[in-house]
C-alpha cells in the first residue's frame, strides 16, 4: 500500500475528535467493524463501506451499522470525500476505488493497527496477546470488569455472546473504563500497541516460529507503560523479570481445588469460589488471567467472579449449537495443535464417543506442521473416538499443493487413531449418521473460512432435529 504515514499524534488528536468523520473501508470484517462500532458507540463521526454491503443491502450488519449511525456509502470512493481519515487493512485491495480516491484528494490514510494504536494510547487500555485464547480471556476479563462495576470497554476478535444479547455485533463495546483489547501475534501487530497494561497468556507454534514471536513479546513488554502479567507458561520465562505471574502455586493469583467437569468448571481464586460454565482446563486458565488482571486493577474479585459465574461464552469458541437424537453439536475457532488437543480434551471430559471433525486451513500450514497435528490428535483423540478430515481449505492465490488432508489420515491411522478422510464436506452428516449409534459430542473445528460457522449450524440442525 503506497501511502503517506500519518504521524501519531495526527491520529491521537483524531481519536479524540468525535466531530472529525473517519472512514473505515471494509467496514463488515470483524476487525474493522469493530473500530467502526466502537467510535460510532463514543459518539464519533464515523463511515464506512463494503463490497458485501453492496451485493447485499439487507445484510444483518448493515442494518448494525445504520443503527449506531454509522454513514454507509457504496465502495466507489464517495464517502472518501470530505473524511479526516481513511483507515484500511491488508484485507483490501490497494487499487479499490476508496483508496483511489483517498490518494487522488490527498486524504490522509491508516492501517487499522495505527487507528487501533492510537486507540490504545488513548484510554487505560489491557492489551491480551499470545498463540491462544485471546477472544475468551478478552471476553472474560470484560465480564468480570463489568460484573465488578467497571464499565470497561472492549476490542475483540471473536464476537462476545453477552454484547449480542444486547444486540450489537459482539466484538465491541465503548465503556468508560478499561478498554480490553485483543492484541495479535499472528501479523506481529501486537509489537505496535502501548497499553497500560499486557496480559501474555502463552507461547505455542503456530504462525512464526518460536524464538521470533517470543521477540515480538519482548517488544510489547517493553511498550506496556505500567504492569505486564504473564502465565505460567515456561515458554514465556525470559521475559519473567519485573512481571507479574499468575497460574502458577507460587503465587497469589492461581486456582486451587480445581474440578473439571463435562459442562464447567469449579475452583477456588484467593480463597474466592469461582463456578464457571464452560469446560475445559485451558478455560480455567483463562478466568485465572481475567481475575488476575481484576485484582491488579484493584477491582472486587468477589463481583468478578460472580460475573464469570455467568460468562456467556464467544462464537466459535465451543460454542454449543444444539443437542437432540443422541447428538450435541459444538463449534470451535480451534487450527492449531495445542488448540485443537484443548478443544478434544475438552470434548472428552464426558463420557460420550467425540466425533470430530477439524477442516485444514492452508497447505503451508498443514506441511509446516503435520507432525505436531498428528501427535494432537493422537494424544487426545481416546479408542471409541473418530475424526473426519475434509480436504485442506484454500483460500486463494499460489501455493505448493503437495499435501492432503488423506495424508495426515495415513499418518494417524498408523498410529492407531480412527481418522477418515472426507473429501465433500456435505457428505459429513451422513457419515456421521452411518456410524454404530452411541451419545456423541459432535465438535466442529477449523479456522479462516469464513462459511466454517453457518456449516457448523447446518450440521446441528441436521443431527438434532426430530
Amino acid at each position: 500500500m503506497d501511502t503517506t504515514p500519518v504521524a501519531p499524534a495526527v491520529l491521537d488528536r483524531l481519536v479524540r475528535d468525535s466531530a472529525s468523520r473517519i472512514h473505515f473501508v471494509g467496514v463488515a470484517g470483524t476487525g474493522m467493524s469493530a473500530l467502526a462500532h466502537l467510535r460510532a458507540m463514543a459518539g464519533g463521526a464515523t463511515s464506512g463501506s463494503d463490497r458485501a454491503f453492496d451485493r447485499n443491502p439487507s445484510d444483518p450488519e448493515r442494518t448494525r451499522c445504520l443503527k449506531l449511525g454509522i454513514a454507509l456509502y457504496p465502495q466507489d470512493g464517495r464517502g472518501v470525500t470530505g473524511a479526516s481519515l481513511v483507515v484500511y487493512s491488508t484485507a483490501v485491495e490497494a487499487d479499490i476505488p476508496d483508496l483511489a480516491r483517498a490518494r487522488a484528494e490527498g486524504v490522509p490514510m491508516a492501517h487499522r493497527s495505527e487507528w487501533l494504536a492510537a486507540l490504545v494510547r488513548s484510554r487505560r487500555a489491557i492489551a491480551v496477546t499470545g498463540t491462544s485464547g485471546k477472544s475468551t480471556t478478552v471476553a472474560m476479563i470484560f465480564e468480570a470488569l463489568r460484573a465488578a462495576g467497571m464499565d470497561p470497554g472492549v476490542v475483540s476478535g471473536g464476537d462476545l455472546a453477552c454484547l449480542r444479547i444486547d444486540g450489537a455485533r459482539g466484538n465491541a463495546w465503548a465503556g468508560t473504563g478499561p478498554l480490553v483489547v485483543e492484541s495479535d501475534e499472528s501479523d506481529k501487530s501486537c509489537a505496535l500497541y502501548e497499553p497500560s497494561m499486557t496480559v501474555l497468556l502463552n507461547l505455542q507454534r503456530d504462525h512464526h516460529p518460536e524464538a521470533e514471536i517470543l521477540e515480538v513479546f519482548r517488544e510489547c513488554v517493553r511498550r506496556t507503560k505500567a504492569r505486564v502479567l504473564l502465565s505460567r507458561d515456561r515458554a514465556l520465562d525470559p521475559l519473567r523479570e519485573g512481571a507479574v505471574t499468575f497460574g502458577d502455586a507460587s503465587t497469589s493469583l492461581h486456582a486451587t481445588s480445581v474440578e473439571l467437569l463435562p459442562d464447567g468448571s469449579r475452583f477456588f481464586f484467593a480463597g474466592i469460589r469461582v463456578t464457571l460454565p464452560v469446560p475445559g482446563a485451558h478455560n480455567v486458565d483463562n478466568a485465572v488471567a481475567a481475575l488476575a488482571v481484576v485484582a491488579e486493577l484493584g477491582g472486587d474479585l468477589r463481583k468478578a467472579a460472580e460475573g464469570l459465574s455467568r460468562f456467556h461464552g464467544v462464537a466459535r469458541r465451543f460454542e454449543r449449537l444444539g443437542s437432540g437424537n443422541g447428538f450435541e453439536v459444538v463449534d470451535d475457532f480451534a487450527h492449531n495443535a495445542a488448540k485443537l488437543a484443548a478443544a478434544i480434551s475438552t470434548a472428552a471430559l464426558g463420557p460420550r464417543r467425540v466425533v470430530a471433525f477439524w477442516q485444514p486451513h492452508g497447505y503451508a500450514p498443514t506441511r509446516n506442521f503435520r507432525k505436531d497435528l498428528v501427535d494432537a490428535f493422537a494424544a487426545s483423540l481416546r479408542a471409541g473416538d473418530v475424526l473426519f478430515l475434509p480436504e485442506i481449505f484454500f483460500a486463494g492465490g499460489t501455493a505448493t499443493k503437495d499435501i492432503s488432508s488423506a495424508d495426515l489420515c495415513a499418518d494417524l491411522s498408523a498410529r492407531g487413531v480412527d481418522a477418515r478422510y472426507l473429501p465433500d464436506r456435505a457428505l459429513f452428516t451422513h457419515a456421521v449418521r452411518a456410524l454404530p449409534r452411541a451419545e456423541s459430542l459432535v465438535l466442529v473445528m477449523g479456522a479462516r473460512d469464513p462459511s466454517l460457522g453457518d456449516f457448523a449450524r447446518a450440521v446441528a440442525a441436521d443431527l438434532t432435529k426430530n
